[in-house]
């Protein structure tokens, strides 16, 4: 989720190299586990996964990818569904899957629950226990989702939208990261993954908060355009507020040298959009600034405000308050300021949101459509404002 009367605070990268059990990085980011979230995605009935269902016990990286990811199949996401299979098979009872989010229910939770959290409380060092927090996610949502979301559109294969999605190639000069809490991956509400089923994943990428390879992957590609290149949409408070005629309306289209066979280190502008409910983000973000002084030492982070309403999807997914507004919508309206700028203007950018609008369309009539079979509410209570920023 990001803020309309939201702010694009330039993020800054470091390197990122992991081994299992051995990051080469500390942050100071507090984690812990996290009790269930009340509002979660739609909810399903109990489902079961068996040995048989995956490959001898194994996530593919075919099937790790088929979700949207770009990076290799985390190493601590496959021990950890590893560990799961073996202890459904030494329990004697098949995992099963649902409710909010698709948790682990039944006996086999409670068995697994005690498991987890001695193994947590054993690790010590914070970015131990976040990645561990951040790969159990991940494998429990992997497991508890095969056979039953589509893994394009992540929704429940019978009300699959992929045939209603239309895509667009978005212009080479512009890349959105998809900055993403492990809670809100295949979350059937997520509208962040729009921007990669529309778009293509290189040109909006997976990057999953605190997987060390999707990590790694996305701040090379920052080191590599340098740190006038890359942006977060982030509501700092702290930060001087610019509109993006003041940060990137200088020059014109004659600067904007891209061609199809450009990498990302060539002038490519990269924007990060934390994809993650707005309690989350706040981690999120500073684990971004925290990174960025390692490399960089930038302590000032230039800001970008939107002027943009309430995305239609407010109704399903509440934001805090009415000025905030979901993932896609904010890339929406980024792209469409952009447009605005004589120096973007021939660039095709206009198409990107069309595209865009018209798969939050497609989103919110999938999961209207679920709600009103189940003989659930199409509204949702507005939150109070959390006052977070």
């Amino acid at each position: 989720m990001v803020a309309t009367t939201s702010t694009i605070s330039r993020a800054f990268s470091f390197t990122c190299m992991f081994k299992l059990c051995r990051p080469l990085f500390a942050l100071s980011t507090r984690t812990h586990m996290e009790s269930p979230r009340v509002n979660s995605a739609l909810r399903s009935p109990a489902r079961e996964t068996h040995m048989g269902d995956t490959d001898d016990g194994f996530i593919t990286l075919q099937e790790w990818q088929g979700w949207g990811a770009v990076s290799p199949l985390p190493a601590l996401v496959q021990q950890i569904v590893e560990d799961l299979k073996a202890l459904e098979k030494n329990f004697d009872a098949p995992m099963s899957f649902g409710g909010n989010g698709g948790r682990l229910q039944g006996d086999f939770k409670i068995l697994e629950d005690k498991k987890h959290r001695a193994t947590y409380q054993t690790l010590g060092e914070s970015e131990k226990k976040l990645q561990f927090f951040t790969a159990r996610q991940i494998a429990c949502r992997l497991l508890g989702s095969q056979g039953y979301l589509c893994q394009k559109c992540w929704i429940a294969m019978e009300d699959c939208m992929c045939s209603k999605v239309k895509h667009c190639s978005l212009w080479y000069g512009v890349r959105f990261w998809l900055y993403m809490h492990p809670k809100d991956f295949l979350r059937q509400n997520n509208t962040g993954k729009l921007l990669w089923q529309v778009l293509g994943v290189q040109a909006a990428t997976l990057c999953l908060y605190g997987v060390a390879e999707d990590e790694e992957i996305m701040w090379s590609a920052f080191k590599s355009a340098g740190k006038s290149k890359v942006w977060c949409l982030y509501p700092n408070k702290n930060a001087i507020k610019m509109s993006v005629q003041d940060t990137l309306g200088y020059g014109s289209s004659e600067d904007l040298e891209y061609t199809p066979m450009m990498t990302d280190g060539d002038n490519t502008l990269n924007f990060v959009l934390i994809d993650g409910t707005w309690s989350n983000s706040a981690a999120m973000f500073n684990r971004l600034k925290e990174k960025a002084k390692t490399v960089w030492d930038e302590e000032g982070i230039p800001c970008i405000s939107l002027t943009m309403g309430a995305s239609a999807m407010h109704k399903l997914r509440p934001q805090p308050s009415w000025d905030r507004t979901c993932t896609a919508a904010a890339a929406i309206g980024l792209l469409s300021e952009l447009q605005l700028l004589p120096k973007f203007s021939s660039c095709g950018l206009d198409e990107a949101v069309e595209a865009i609008e018209d798969a939050l369309a497609v989103l919110l009539e999938a999961l209207t459509t679920r709600r009103l079979r189940m003989g659930r509410s199409i509204t949702r209570k507005a939150r109070h404002n959390l006052n977070l920023w």
